[in-house]
């Protein structure tokens, strides 16, 4: 077996098309984040649920990472709830 070295972009290096490509990375990114600010808070997931204005099962799913199941505008709303401000820096490719 020959290991390669991975990109930058986990998503870019399974063959995604671009375009969900990068849509999967921003979510990824701002599931990392949501998460590491629960962990910060040190609150239980019925804690975080209650923050978040969601159902547990949803921070289970959040845990879990559960990519599938969050939108970007979603984990925006929660990160805000989670008094994190979001900010999105563009470039052109």
């Amino acid at each position: 077996m020959v290991l390669q070295r991975g990109g930058e972009n986990v998503f870019d290096d399974l063959a995604f098309d671009p375009v969900e490509s990068a849509n999967l990375r921003l979510r990824s990114d701002l599931m990392v984040a949501l998460r590491k600010r629960l962990d910060s808070l040190r609150v239980t997931q019925v804690e975080a649920a209650r923050l978040l204005a969601v159902s547990q099962p949803r921070i289970s799913d959040l845990m879990r990472g559960k990519i599938d199941r969050f939108s970007i505008d979603m984990l925006v709303l929660m990160l805000g709830r989670a008094g994190v401000a979001v900010r999105l820096a563009l470039s052109s490719t």
